[in-house]
């Protein structure tokens, strides 16, 4: 997988074969990332990327000129791939991995607020609802910030309902959701 823009543009992050993960298709990246571009200035924002994976979201919005990403992944191996492709692109300064689930850590009182918040959890996993509950409710978003969701078209009926709002932005069988700080 590529990074699709920024300061990484071109360099490639590794994805681990696991069932547990579904990596971001480069069509969806690039058009969840220009549709942002267009919302917010990633300059020196921080960034909390939940069920992270690779990273690929987190990474990308690095590249893009985030200052500090929190990326949250309970899987090992998983997580263990996720170090390595930080260390490929030496930004562990600018990083922290966490090896937690979603909502275990979305229950904590965070130790700061975020100006964006990336959500692709497994499409048929239900747990998002109670992640976004708990960042509304524990105020992990900034004023202004946004929290953007990654699901599937499959769950869309159950995704309105839960997060109250239409997707943005539907994408071949993905579907974003937008969750604003007010």
């Amino acid at each position: 997988m590529r990074i699709i823009s920024g300061i990484f543009k071109g360099r490639l992050i590794t994805v681990p074969q696991s069932k547990e993960i579904r990596p971001t298709t480069d069509r969806v990246r690039e058009t969840l990332f220009n549709l942002l571009n267009n919302r917010i200035d990633f300059t020196e924002i921080e960034v909390l990327d939940f069920y992270s994976g690779s990273g690929s979201l987190g990474l990308e919005c690095l590249s893009r000129g985030a200052k500090h990403v929190t990326f949250i992944e309970r899987d090992f191996k998983i997580y263990k791939n996720l170090l390595e492709n930080i260390k490929s692109l030496n930004v562990e300064d600018n990083c922290k991995v966490i090896k937690i689930s979603a909502i275990d850590y979305s229950k904590k009182n965070p130790y700061k607020q975020y100006d964006l918040i990336l959500a692709d959890p497994p499409f048929f996993k239900d747990d998002i609802y109670e992640v976004v509950k708990n960042i509304i409710q524990n105020n992990y978003l900034k004023s202004d910030a946004r929290m953007v969701i990654e699901r599937s078209i499959q769950t869309k009926g159950k995704d309105i309902e839960n997060f109250k709002t239409e997707p943005f932005k539907i994408i071949g069988d993905s579907c974003l959701y937008e969750i604003l700080q007010k």
